[in-house]
């Protein structure tokens, strides 16, 4: 922003602090009430142009050089006695103007036989045009070696600086742990970022190791840019029953020898502790998949499947009669296996 405006700019009022504010002052000052109209928090008009008008008081009084000159251009544009701020030398009086545009131009400013100095207006409302004044000692974007000695452009209305670019906030990082439970159905998390507590939903069918992207939960930008984004870094437990392959959820599925070779409905349990059936067709080994269709992760309108694997077991200490009866089994069953 050009110093030609900041006699219509109170800073110190927008920040709430007096003119002998420290900079830890100021800058206490300025992070309360960012936190308070940040557009991420705030979503208001009214706070999304407050908070410009802070960004932009902050920029210039957390800057030792600009502060300085915005002192300077507010005392004299209210008339006051001294000009603070100028070439090292302490600060410069009504008479030190004199003197210094008396000898810049051959003659006091309105003294006896001097030539009385006249400032262009430029439409700011009768007041000096601050950038001609600055361009005389070099302070202002008009001075030597920015386009002319005693102004930026042949009419004098060159600004001392480009006004700051928004420039957006830092990433951060965080990590979550889910359940398979968790991972399969989505949840509701709760979060805190500089002591901001809030909640966010992870989606279903999550995988470990994932990352989650949360759009400007992530550090503040500065001049009015966007807030960074929050990275959720996703691991989910082992479960001991169950595992997700895709939007499948897989389990193992004990059947006897009986069921495997005859066919059974066998009845588990789902995820969620309901009872399921499954029906398992004859001639089944172990490994076949036997599908629950739709109980598996609900993604969208196309929800995966609850997978059973067979696996045929036997006893552990089997008597003499099951021994007699598993040796006729395979007598009857004849060579079917391929070793």
């Amino acid at each position: 922003m050009a110093e030609n405006e900041w006699l219509t700019k109170d800073f110190y009022k927008v920040l709430g602090v007096s003119k002998d504010a420290t900079d830890d002052e100021i800058k206490k000052a300025y992070r309360k009430l960012a936190r308070k109209y940040h557009p991420d928090v705030n979503k208001t008009k009214e706070a999304e142009e407050k908070f410009k008008d802070i960004s932009e008081a902050y920029d210039v009084l957390s800057s030792k050089d600009s502060r300085q000159k915005y002192d300077a251009i507010r005392q004299f544009g209210m008339g006051g006695a001294r000009f603070a701020g100028g070439t090292g030398a302490g600060g410069f009086s009504g008479a030190d103007f004199s003197d210094l545009f008396g000898g810049m131009f051959g003659g006091a400013a309105g003294g006896p036989g001097g030539s009385r100095i006249r400032f262009s207006t430029s439409g700011n409302g009768g007041q000096p045009n601050l950038n001609d004044i600055f361009s005389m000692f070099g302070g202002a974007a008009g001075g030597p070696g920015a386009g002319g000695a005693y102004g930026g452009s042949p009419y004098g209305q060159s600004a001392y600086e480009q006004a700051p670019q928004p420039e957006q906030g830092e990433d951060r990082n965080s990590k979550i742990s889910l359940t398979l439970r968790q991972a399969v159905k989505g949840a509701t998390v709760s979060l805190s970022v500089d002591g901001k507590k809030f909640k966010a939903h992870v989606p279903a069918g999550v995988k470990d190791g994932q990352k989650i992207k949360l759009a400007g939960k992530g550090k503040p930008g500065r001049n009015g840019g966007r807030a960074g984004d929050l990275y959720l870094h996703v691991s989910v437990k082992t479960d001991p029953t169950f595992r997700m392959e895709g939007s499948d959820i897989v389990m193992d599925l004990p059947v006897t020898v009986g069921e495997a070779v005859a066919g059974a409905k066998v009845e588990a349990h789902d995820i969620d502790g309901n009872s399921v059936t499954f029906k398992v067709p004859a001639g089944s080994s172990s490994g076949t998949e036997v599908r629950v269709s739709g109980l598996g992760v609900q993604r969208g309108n196309q929800p995966g499947d609850l997978i059973g694997r067979v696996q045929i077991m036997v006893p552990a200490k089997p008597g003499l009669g099951v021994k007699h009866a598993a040796k006729e089994f395979d007598d009857k069953a004849g060579n079917y296996l391929e070793r």
